[in-house]
């Protein structure tokens, strides 16, 4: 057996069913073996970033391990992007690269990049962006190595791997000895159950004490399947629900309980619930910029701060927790329960404030659609178990705000890496992943000028994606940035084409809509097609996101600016 296709035998026993590639000399024999696979489909991608950003989609939701490739040198470089979309959000990610000849290493042959006389050392980049990075030695080590790598992706918090295959490896006459099946073997994070009886102990006595608790939930949830767990937390304790953008939909957002999302661009009463709060249950929520107002100082002053998470590292950064629990999240609310169950009685209703956000009245500055009205229609429409994912933009504060989502439904932003065009790419992977759910792309006209040629990786392989451009022509985000901070723009407008007619050109369904009516039927239509779908939505300019940069609320946030402009003058 070659080593391409011990690799490929490999990926089917640890359960892996989609590659995501882009074509070249040094990945050939890998893209013959996907060939001659009976359980692996092979995507071979316009661009090889696209592949690295479907592989994470791929392992968005699911537990399975996504998979990419590329050639060696240039090709290699591509996955860059999704293998740091991968690191930063937790997504179990291999991919295989090739390597130059290394009889020939130092002599700058094509695509060489073994760092040796001026050539580029892809082997600290990729360590770089990985939670390992190997370079495949021996034909024999194959199996070995690639086990090793595919553990590695799923241990503790999950993560993107890496491997180079040297061109002399698969070279006619090379062989891997020893070929056996690849394991995948990785132990669940389970908590302390000292320590969830310690923090048992705190949160009964809180209780009792009728001390405010509140709960904030984050993607770690999400993925490890709490939803259950932590509404029934929730609802036997009396404890209100906030969760971060990406937390959207672990319980139904219209749950009794549930109050909203905590960030910058969130919701007054998940804000003011937290404000109020002398406890803060954080479940599998890494703290990170968005959720904490620019990791605002003082956030959690006066209040006991109990972090879940399964990495021990998210304990040590911009928040000290009084209490840490090391876990997967489903895990921990699984013990936390009956530890409660033993010390707690019956708890009078909790008092929460309800949103009002959906009832309010959205002004319109010009005829043109109002973004905010776009992304109530998209959560009205969504059908069960949809996704939505909204790529880097202002469009993603809208999509936050507005996106009611009911339990099964899931919301994922551009993570912290945040680049533009991950999830106009990604949702492909997804949908390969998880064919049964509806996956809408919520994206911005410069992402989608980015990437969208791989609508026609979807129209050739029948996957059908919607995804609605939020047009208005202009980079909003940094238009905003640029007046905030230095009171005019530059460089932010642009021109478009016209993204339906290219939809169509492509084999595509493709919509421009002027209208929210004209929006509503264009969206049913997409739903009921079952084929890629392409709905360029003409959107005002004159909008401005919900966003505060202070938890006391968007008043008190611009005066905060305000007094921070004058002071710096």
């Amino acid at each position: 057996m070659k080593v391409y296709e011990a690799i490929v035998r490999g990926l089917e026993d640890v359960g892996v069913e989609a590659a995501f590639g882009g074509a070249g000399e040094n990945a050939a024999g890998l893209m013959l073996a996907l060939k001659h696979s009976a359980r692996i489909r092979p995507i071979i991608t316009r661009n090889e970033q696209a592949a690295s950003f479907m592989a994470c989609g791929y392992a968005m939701y699911t537990d399975r391990l996504g998979f990419c490739f590329a050639t060696a040198g240039p090709g290699a470089f591509n996955l860059f992007s999704g293998l740091a979309v991968a690191m930063s959000d937790s997504y179990p990610v291999l991919a295989v690269s090739g390597y130059a000849s290394r009889k020939w290493q130092g002599w700058g042959s094509l695509n060489e990049t073994s760092g040796v006389n001026r050539t580029p050392d892809s082997q600290a980049m990729f360590a770089a962006t990985t939670k390992k990075s190997f370079l495949l030695t021996d034909a024999a080590d194959t199996c070995d190595v690639l086990e090793e790598a595919v553990n590695t992706a799923f241990e503790g918090r999950p993560g993107p791997v890496h491997i180079h295959i040297p061109e002399d490896l698969t070279e006619r006459g090379v062989e891997v000895t020893g070929v056996r099946p690849v394991r995948l073997r990785v132990a669940p994070v389970r908590p302390d159950p000292e320590r969830v009886e310690e923090i048992a102990s705190v949160l009964a006595g809180a209780i009792a004490e009728r001390k405010r608790i509140v709960v904030l939930a984050g993607f770690g949830a999400v993925r490890s399947g709490a939803g259950t767990e932590i509404r029934r937390l929730a609802e036997r304790f009396q404890i209100p629900l906030l969760t971060t953008l990406d937390g959207k939909g672990v319980v139904s957002e219209g749950h009794p309980l549930s109050v909203g999302v905590f960030a910058d661009s969130g919701h007054a009463s998940a804000w003011k619930a937290f404000r109020e709060a002398d406890v803060v249950l954080c479940i599998g929520n890494s703290l990170n910029q968005h959720a904490t107002f620019n990791y605002r100082e003082g956030l959690f002053d006066g209040k006991l701060l109990i972090h879940v998470n399964i990495s021990e590292t998210e304990f040590r950064k911009a928040y000290r927790p009084d209490y840490a629990l090391l876990s997967d999240a489903r895990l921990a609310v699984q013990a936390l329960i009956p530890a409660l169950e033993k010390r707690v009685g019956d708890v009078p209703p909790a008092e929460v404030h309800g949103r009002d956000y959906e009832a309010r009245h959205i002004v319109h500055p010009t005829e043109k659609i109002h973004p905010g009205e776009l992304a109530q229609a998209i959560g009205r429409l969504l059908p069960e178990r949809g996704v939505v994912l909204a790529d880097a933009g202002a469009h993603l504060a809208w999509l936050g705000y507005y996106v009611d989502l009911e339990e099964g439904q899931n919301f994922r932003k551009a993570g912290s890496f945040g680049p533009m065009a991950g999830h106009v790419n990604g949702a492909i992977g997804l949908k390969v992943a998880q064919p049964e759910r509806t996956v809408v792309v919520g994206c911005g006209d410069g992402c989608y000028l980015m990437s969208g040629f791989e609508l026609m990786t979807a129209v050739e392989h029948d996957i059908p994606v919607i995804w609605v451009i939020f047009d208005d022509r202009q980079f909003k985000l940094i238009k905003l940035y640029q007046l905030a901070t230095y009171a005019e723009t530059a460089l932010v407008e642009f021109r478009n084409p016209d993204f339906a007619a290219y939809a169509r050109a492509c084999g595509a369904d493709g919509y421009r809509v002027e209208t929210l009516e004209a929006f509503e039927d264009a969206f049913r239509a997409a739903l009921a097609s079952g084929r890629p779908t392409v709905i360029d939505a003409c959107i005002t300019r004159w909008a401005v996101p919900h966003y505060s940069p202070s938890p006391e609320g968007v008043i008190a946030g611009l005066v905060e600016t305000i007094e921070d402009r004058l002071r710096d003058e």
